[in-house]
């Protein structure tokens, strides 16, 4: 990955999306979206860096479950998770960790425990609830394929998929890739553990068919429900998820605290919110949940990271060798990451040797030891910074970067974070997949919603957030309108027959657009042309009659064309 063809890439779609989405036939305003696009900060924020450290391990390692073994060490907060969701009494539990932190591990291993110490007993122990069929699908193959590849479970453990769409040939058994999926199946011999969706869950309780599904439960048989992406379940999807896990509870009938509860979420988590999301679990899921029930990811700080890695490399790329930092002056891919490799420790990769692991792992064993790269993670320090910020940082270690332009910067940056998306650890036991990338290096864009769009009224306008603008700016700002069908664009605004002058009150002329009020005129400035073209270039289910007038607010004149909105016309 190299993050600043990336990035621009995803500009210039974005931009290039909105231009055609909206032309301009109109001459005064050609040029205007285009401007307003390029402006720095405007629609575009970032990019943002974020270079993710490796989760802190635990200390008990596979062997944390008496009755099998896990076919990874576990970080620390699936370590924490296994200790709270496993035993005589599991503690119901929010998993707020990030992308790639194995949340599912999190709580799956617990039930696998569990279902496992309950083999011969009927009935459902454990309920899966997604928001989408398709995250369902997906850990429905996940969950199959852990329990096919553990000897411990296979033939011992079952789980079944329960939604909405129906299979061409849905599966009575379990196999390497797939869950059970027939749903006669499933309701004459219920799963252990039943994945599905909030909504179907509701079909299940309610639909006479699928009575059989529950005649096996005991109020003791089902433990676990976890509720995967729970910020999702807001709202008035929120209330409905919280009706239907207390009409599940009281179908059969279980004791109050006796069942525990898992909500997961790679969004949710933050230290200083985690009151208010303990409150929102145990509203929603009927259950307490107590003051450590949040688990969070636990990371490397960069000084553990970067332990017992001497610097042996101290030297950045040179400004006079800033052409071969820039990937645009490159025949590819390749040939850039080997460039950059060589400029960064003066070796160049072998041609041949490419597409081997065997350089990427060294690679990593490099980058910890250049002086650069310790700089920058520790500048990072986890967090996520712009471009501008780790620049100003790195200038306070190497004074003579301040010298230097934006663009040799940026390209140094983006030269080093290429090789270290390169870079590769390698996993002992690790089976096809021995190794993983060394770090994790996210590139963070934003996109600002175009809502509230207004424009200056000048002979230069521009295109503004109307929320960025202070009272006295916008009374020479109003609302811009565009036309799908001719690509005209103009001003809009409110105007009685009487009044002298536009109101440019945004909020009323929304008000007032919707309900086709009279009094809603539109502002086409004047091209020299005809005025009986500019009428005829207009969509005329607003066309009433057109004068040519002065339009004065922020003291200029402008001649335009007032097309005055009428449901009489």
């Amino acid at each position: 990955m190299i993050p600043s063809v990336l990035a621009q890439h995803i500009k210039e779609g974005i931009s290039d999306f909105l231009k055609t989405t909206f032309p301009i036939s109109t001459p005064f305003f050609h040029g205007m979206l285009e401007r307003f696009l390029e402006k720095e900060g405007e629609v575009f924020k970032g990019p943002y860096l974020s270079i993710q450290l490796p989760f802190r391990p635990g200390k008990i390692g596979k062997d944390f479950f008496k009755d099998f073994s896990i076919p990874f060490n576990p970080y620390m907060h699936q370590e924490i998770a296994f200790m709270r969701l496993s035993g005589l009494s599991p503690r119901s539990t929010i998993i707020a960790t990030g992308t790639g932190s194995g949340k599912t591990e999190c709580f799956l291993y617990p039930i696998l425990d569990y279902c496992l110490k309950q083999k011969g007993k009927p009935g459902i122990k454990a309920i899966l609830i997604y928001p989408m069929n398709a995250l369902a699908t997906d850990q429905a193959g996940r969950l199959a394929r852990i329990i096919y590849n553990n000897s411990a479970f296979r033939g011992k453990i079952t789980a079944g998929l329960y939604v909405g769409q129906s299979e061409y040939e849905p599966s009575m058994s379990m196999g390497q890739e797939h869950l059970i999926t027939n749903k006669e199946t499933m309701r004459l011999s219920p799963p252990d553990i039943l994945l599905t969706n909030y909504k179907m869950l509701d079909y299940m309780l309610i639909r006479p068919k699928d009575y059989p599904l529950w005649k096996q439960n005991l109020p003791e048989t089902l433990r676990y429900i976890v509720v995967d992406e729970l910020h999702t379940f807001d709202g008035a999807q929120g209330t409905d998820l919280a009706c239907l896990i207390r009409r599940l509870k009281a179908r059969l009938g279980i004791p109050k605290g006796y069942l525990c509860c898992v909500g997961t979420s790679a969004t949710l988590g933050n230290k200083e919110d985690q009151k208010e999301l303990i409150s929102y679990a145990s509203m929603l899921f009927g259950e307490e949940f107590d003051e450590g029930s949040v688990i969070t990811e636990s990371q490397l700080s960069p000084d553990e990271f970067l332990e017992d890695s001497p610097i042996i490399w101290i030297e950045s790329v040179p400004i006079e060798r800033q052409e071969l930092l820039d990937p645009q002056n490159h025949q590819g891919y390749q040939d850039y990451i080997m460039a950059q490799h060589e400029l960064w420790f003066g070796e160049r990769i072998k041609e041949d040797e490419f597409n081997d692991s065997n350089w990427r792992i060294e690679l990593g064993r490099k980058l910890k030891r250049h002086f650069f790269f310790q700089n920058l993670l520790r500048i990072l320090g986890g967090n996520v910074k712009s471009y501008g910020e780790i620049t100003s940082e790195l200038e306070k270690i190497y004074p003579e970067l301040k010298e230097w332009s934006l663009r040799y910067k940026t390209l140094l940056l983006d030269s080093l974070l290429s090789l270290v998306s390169e870079a590769r650890n390698f996993q002992k036991d690790g089976g096809d997949k021995n190794t993983f990338p060394f770090l994790n290096v996210r590139m963070h864009f934003w996109i600002r919603e175009l809502r509230r769009m207004v424009g200056k009224v000048s002979q230069d306008p521009q295109l503004r957030f109307s929320d960025d603008l202070n009272e006295d700016q916008l009374k020479n700002h109003l609302p811009i309108v565009h036309c799908r069908e001719c690509g005209s664009m103009g001003w809009a605004g409110i105007k009685g027959q009487d009044d002298k002058f536009i109101n440019p009150d945004l909020q009323e002329f929304y008000i007032r657009f919707f309900k086709n009020d009279h009094k809603v005129v539109f502002l086409f400035p004047e091209d020299n042309k005809n005025s009986e073209d500019k009428e005829n270039s207009i969509n005329g289910a607003y066309v009433a009659h057109v004068l040519v007038l002065i339009l004065k607010m922020s003291g200029e004149d402008v001649p335009f064309v007032e097309v005055m909105n009428s449901s009489e016309s």
